[in-house]
């Protein structure tokens, strides 16, 4: 089984084979789990004990942030950051966690970043009961992901400085990539805030005060990087079509170049085709100087064509 385990007493914390973690007795004993469903559901079933309810909720595929109050403890599911390449649709993996007073499972798939931040925090011996791991758990995710999404509007802020034609291709792709991330960030902040909010309302002498002023602080942060993702995503919706503008009018001044071009050699064309034509009868066509009357000519209407556009200011732009 893949995971470890923790034992505080006395506000001393020790380490635990995850095996010995369902006898073992004290103040807090987390037991974190990282492994796939079928083993965590056996050892959840028959090692630890759970209720087949607690199991399905911890082992369950499809999870969204969710807090749900279940006899005298409680189900939380989170999302945070993982190292692991993620889908660019979901880019946070889940936590899920069932904490009882003096008891605490958590579970996860993949590695989250907060993990190892937590276990140092239980490791200094700042944390002391289950309401302090919880507090631990949504501080250190969110405290994970503020600065991920600070980057994501200073690489927009990037964006809207180099907003010109010359970067248009390079820019659309990056604009596009803040925008889904914004998207998939977002996507998950709103019910994260929403399940810490009701985490820290929940009746439970496991949570003490400054437990709840924990968990209050991290919902409030939660909301505000969910409107931060919600003011990256219209500004990079307004920025691609910025971008989306500005390359219509690129497209626009080279089909300029190219219709003035059309129409300047077009009487060029019709007179060398019709000088071009293997028949008698033509004009001058025996005389020395025929072929330089009609190069001048051309040149004349050329410029004549050219002068034309100019005082229509056709090439304006």
């Amino acid at each position: 089984m893949s995971g470890f385990g923790f034992k505080v007493a006395d506000g001393v914390a020790s380490r635990l084979a995850v095996e010995a973690a369902p006898a073992a007795s004290g103040d807090l004993v987390w037991v974190h789990l990282s492994t796939t469903e079928d083993e965590a559901q056996a050892w959840l079933r028959n090692e630890a004990g759970l209720e087949s309810y607690v199991i399905d909720a911890l082992t369950a595929t499809e999870t969204r942030p969710r807090c749900e109050a279940v006899g005298e403890g409680a189900f939380l599911n989170l999302r945070g950051r993982t190292n692991e390449e993620m889908d660019s649709s979901d880019l946070l993996a889940s936590l899920r966690i069932w904490v009882v007073k003096g008891r605490v499972y958590s579970l996860t798939r993949k590695p989250l970043v907060a993990i190892p931040l937590v276990e140092k925090e239980v490791e200094a011996g700042r944390v002391r009961d289950p309401g302090d791991l919880i507090t631990a758990f949504a501080t250190a995710i969110t405290t994970d992901l503020d600065p991920e999404v600070a980057a994501l509007g200073d690489e927009l802020d990037d964006c809207e400085e180099r907003l010109d034609a010359k970067h248009v291709f390079a820019l659309r792709r990056t604009v596009s990539e803040v925008r889904v991330a914004a998207i998939s960030y977002r996507r998950f902040l709103n019910p994260q805030r929403a399940a810490l909010e009701k985490l820290a309302a929940l009746p439970g002498d496991w949570l003490r005060d400054d437990d709840r002023l924990h968990l209050a602080a991290a919902a409030d942060r939660a909301a505000r990087m969910a409107e931060e993702l919600e003011s990256i995503r219209e500004r990079s919706a307004l920025t691609h079509e910025a971008l989306t503008d500005l390359r219509a009018e690129q497209i626009d001044n080279r089909s300029l170049i190219i219709s003035v071009a059309a129409m300047v050699f077009l009487p060029l064309t019709f007179l060398t085709g019709l000088y071009g034509m293997n028949v008698k009868g033509l004009p001058f066509a025996e005389e020395p100087w025929a072929f330089d009357a009609i190069a001048g000519g051309c040149l004349v209407i050329a410029l004549g064509i050219v002068i034309y556009f100019v005082q229509r200011h056709w090439f304006e732009r």
